[in-house]
């Protein structure tokens, strides 16, 4: 499905980094999604959006999984 939107679709190099970079990085290279810091373990929906990005962090804020649009 990420096929299907535009620019920028995964974020592999920001694993690890600060969440609130990551979300100012993906903002940033791709201006067409909105970048949502999670903390994991949270409960989300599952639906599909080329407009967002989940940036999944720990509890001290460190990227945890690879973001990509969904």
């Amino acid at each position: 499905m990420a096929s299907e939107c535009q620019g920028k679709s995964s974020w592999p190099e920001l694993l690890g980094a600060k969440g609130e970079d990551a979300e100012a990085t993906i903002e940033r290279e791709n201006p067409d999604v909105d970048a949502v810091v999670v903390l994991e373990g949270s409960v989300v929906t599952g639906d599909f959006l080329c407009t967002r990005v989940r940036v999944w962090v720990d509890t001290d804020g460190i990227v945890t999984r690879v973001p990509v649009i969904g």
